[in-house]
């Protein structure tokens, strides 16, 4: 996730200061690793969705933005 380059996903930002500038949910604290983090645990979204500030759309959007990332070529 650290190698993505997360400026492109619209539905998160980075503010320094903010959760140590962080990825985080636009307008929100909650980091987007909180995602994956829970899924590989187990959760489901809707799970997810009752535990954090994000909605079902802005899950969708970080999963497609990583998923899309991970089809293009590396590059060396």
């Amino acid at each position: 996730m650290a190698s993505l380059d997360w400026s492109q996903c619209p539905a998160v930002e980075s503010i320094p200061g903010k959760v140590s500038g962080a990825w985080t949910f636009r307008n929100f604290r909650t980091p987007a690793k909180v995602v994956f983090e829970n899924l590989e645990d187990g959760m489901t979204i809707d799970e997810i969705i009752e535990q954090y500030p994000v909605s079902r759309e802005e899950i969708t959007a970080v999963l497609d933005f990583a998923s899309h990332s991970l089809d293009k070529e590396p590059t060396f």
